[in-house]
């Protein structure tokens, strides 16, 4: 019996390893020869087990929509509020100095990861629900699973698999939560930065007036703040917040989650990368784990179509190409999402004043903005 081969095989069917087997496939003479490692969610209607929302900005929309994978459901960011609790100093980031429509979207995880693996099931592209490495051959990398063995010429981890190298514990954890404004600003993201780490409040796909929550603070106050009743947690809510939404009514369960920084290398061994949350999982300040994730997948699709077309040579140089291509983009996210949360956190009143003065110069004066804003929407691409 023949081992079954391919040129591709991607471990992690989330949306990261999803999106990258849909931009492979298109590349590939064979979609069949891409293969997707993980459990593909199927059926009209999956049961909601994820209660994250995502914050996608314009380029990966622009992304998602070309691999048909954009949910039903979005709510657009039309504006970016960003301010610092107790100190003077906020701007504002809207679509039309950038040029764009829109600064992005808010879409539920589940919603998100549905659509991609429904595209991925008509895209010719080779599921497997389980498997493991079992050996590095000449040329090849061996796998064991349900129905025996294969092996790929190229190794992609997307999930699945914590980075190692840089590793960073916030003393923060985030409580998620779904938020109903007296008075809804439809569009409007709020960026807070406090003293016990930054608290958004997002657009939410439920509706105009449902707003996401996520409120970053010590683990300590986040179990507490968890328990506490609606009341006294909205109360605590608008002492951090203020009014700027009117009166807020608490929606469904809250949820706790830690936040820690784990950034690793691209190359993680012979024909073997890491990309996504195998690559580097940031703080989630800003937004930006996921879009970032997506364009490690645009860029290693365009970086391996020319071998793609000729897979039995050696796909070293291309993937040494890849690692240099990225990491910019990789170091420079990952240090704005690290910075951002310590800074703002120090209490020091020094500190807290120069933030201020700085999100003020950025609101008088364009040119200062426009880099953070430009990376925000759409990265260091090359």
């Amino acid at each position: 019996m023949t081992t079954p081969e391919f040129d591709i095989a991607i471990r992690g069917a989330g949306p990261v390893g999803s999106a990258l087997a849909l931009i492979l496939a298109r590349h590939a003479p064979d979609p069949a020869r891409i293969a997707l490692i993980g459990t593909l969610r199927t059926g009209p209607d999956p049961v909601a087990t994820d209660p994250r929302t995502l914050a996608l900005n314009y380029g990966s929309r622009q992304t998602l929509e070309s691999l048909g994978a954009w949910p039903a459901q979005a709510a657009t960011i039309s504006t970016v509020h960003v301010s610092q609790a107790g100190r003077l100093g906020r701007t504002l980031i809207t679509p039309g100095e950038l040029g764009v429509p829109e600064l992005g979207s808010v879409v539920g995880y589940d919603a998100l990861l549905a659509r991609l693996h429904a595209a991925v099931s008509v895209a010719g592209i080779t599921c497997i629900a389980q498997a493991t490495t079992a050996a590095r051959q000449s040329g090849h990398i061996g796998f064991e699973s349900a129905s025996g063995p294969f092996s790929s010429r190229v190794c992609i981890q997307s999930d699945g698999k914590r980075p190692t190298g840089v590793d960073r514990t916030y003393n923060q954890h985030a409580i998620l939560a779904m938020i109903q404004a007296g008075q809804p600003r439809p569009g409007w993201a709020f960026e807070r930065f406090t003293r016990e780490g930054p608290l958004a409040m997002l657009p939410h796909p439920a509706g105009p007036a449902i707003h996401g929550l996520v409120w970053c603070c010590s683990p300590q106050a986040a179990t507490e703040r968890a328990a506490l009743d609606a009341p006294a947690f909205l109360k605590a809510l608008r002492e951090q917040f203020g009014d700027r939404l009117g009166r807020l009514e608490l929606l469904g369960e809250r949820h706790v989650y830690p936040l820690e920084l784990h950034a690793g290398p691209t190359r993680t061994g012979p024909r073997t990368l890491a990309i996504g949350n195998a690559a580097q999982t940031l703080h989630p300040v800003a937004g930006q784990g996921l879009n970032l994730g997506l364009r490690d997948a645009a860029q290693l699709a365009r970086t391996l179509a020319p071998w793609l077309a000729k897979p039995d040579n050696d796909p070293d140089a291309f993937l040494h190409a890849y690692t240099d291509q990225r990491r910019p983009d990789r170091w420079l996210t990952a240090a704005i999402t690290d910075t951002l949360p310590r800074i703002f956190t120090t209490g020091n009143p020094w500190v807290e004043h120069a933030c201020g003065l700085a999100l003020l110069s950025m609101d008088l004066c364009q040119p200062l903005r426009m880099p953070l804003a430009r990376h925000l929407l759409q990265g260091l691409r090359t």
